[in-house]
Parts: structure tokens; sequence; C-alpha cells
């Protein structure tokens, strides 16, 4: 079969990001920090042609888990969403709750999350005499675990959290960097194509911004 260039074909290629709307998450705030970062071929979707198209994929998420899942699963997007991220092995980054989202289950509530890394979600089990107040609310730094093209970022760079629980990988391998709140925590994960950050990229001004330059460049 013969092989044409893009050129030779007249054929323009565009690159896709899609920012999946399943009726929770900060939408509008991660699309204008996206175009902050130059990407202009953003958009905020739940429609299965877009996906089918997209060429990385976000999955942003704020609130409970099983809200989350009932949400996503009503959508009916789970089973292009599998096959564009398990199957093409298309760029996903989850976000926040969308991190939660991507493990096996949760403490918070009885539904199975989609299961694409190992891992699942507990809630913070803080010594009283540390005299912390769940939840994880504010500025905090990051630890980076292993090097990753999603985590270069400057050593003081810091992210905003708000959550009151966090993923716990079984694979530490999957565990890309962590966070200080009485105990170290997994704060991104990645496994092959699939990231998460339990932080907001969207709330973090030009730290965030970064992470979002990292994940277009994937």
């Amino acid at each position: 079969m013969n092989k044409f260039t893009e050129q030779q074909i007249g054929i323009k290629v565009i690159l896709m990001i899609v920012i999946i709307d399943y009726g929770i998450g900060n939408l509008a705030s991660v699309l204008n920090m996206f175009k902050k970062t130059g990407n202009s071929s953003v958009k905020i979707s739940n429609k299965e042609e877009d996906i089918k198209s997209a060429s990385k994929i976000l999955l942003p998420g704020v609130g409970a888990f099983d809200k989350g899942m009932e949400n996503l699963e009503a959508s009916g997007l789970i089973p292009i969403l599998n096959e564009k991220v398990l199957l093409e092995k298309v760029p996903l980054l989850g976000i926040c709750l969308g991190m939660q989202l991507l493990g096996k289950k949760s403490e918070e509530g009885q539904k199975l999350g989609l299961g694409w890394i190992d891992a699942e979600t507990v809630k913070f089990n803080l010594a009283p005499e540390l005299k912390l107040k769940v939840p994880h609310m504010g500025w905090d730094y990051i630890k980076v675990n292993r090097r990753n093209p999603l985590v270069e970022v400057d050593t003081k760079s810091r992210f905003y959290f708000v959550h009151s629980y966090h993923v716990k990988c079984h694979d530490p391998y999957q565990s890309i960097a962590t966070c200080k709140f009485g105990e170290n925590f997994t704060c991104m994960v990645n496994k092959e194509n699939i990231y998460g950050t339990q932080f907001h990229p969207e709330k973090s001004l030009k730290f965030g911004m970064k992470v979002f330059e990292n994940f277009a460049k994937l």
C-alpha cells in the first residue's frame, strides 16, 4: 500500500483536545486555562463524534465519587472513552475527582470506578495530635517520585488542592508525585497514556498552566 504525506493528499489534520462534559467539574475554568497555554483547538463536549476525533482528552471533576460515576455512566460515553484510552492509547488527564475515577473503587461510595489504573480512593485518616482539618484545602508543594513529562515543573511549584479523599496506588510506579498533608499521599499518577492530578491545574495559576502545557506536548 502506498503511503502519502498530508501535503500529497491535501488533508489538514486538526489535533483536538476534548474536555469531557458529564455534568460535573470546573469545565469553563479548565477550558480558559488551557487556552492561555496557546492551544486554541480545545473544546468542551459530551458528543461521541468529538471524542472519536480527539487527540487528547481531559476528565475534570468535583464532588462525590458515586455521583461522578453515575453521571459518567448516564452520559453513555464510557464505551468510547475505553476505546480511545485503552485501545487507541490517546493521552487522558483526570483532574481531582476525575483522577479518582480512574481507579477501581472509593471508600466514599459503592460504585466501581473506571479501573484504568491499579488504585483505590481512600479517606484521609490523620492522627488527632496533628490537629489538621479535612478537607486538605489550599496551596501546597509536591514531591516528584520519578521523571515524567507531565511533572517537568519547577521544584518551587505550588498547586491548589481541595479534597477529603486521595488515591492510593497499589503499584507504586504509577505514583509519579506526592504531597504531604499529615501523611504523604499520591497527587499525580501515570500509567502509559493515562495521567491524573489530585490538585486543580486550572486554579494553580502559572504552575497549573505549565502542567497543561506539558500535557499538550505529550
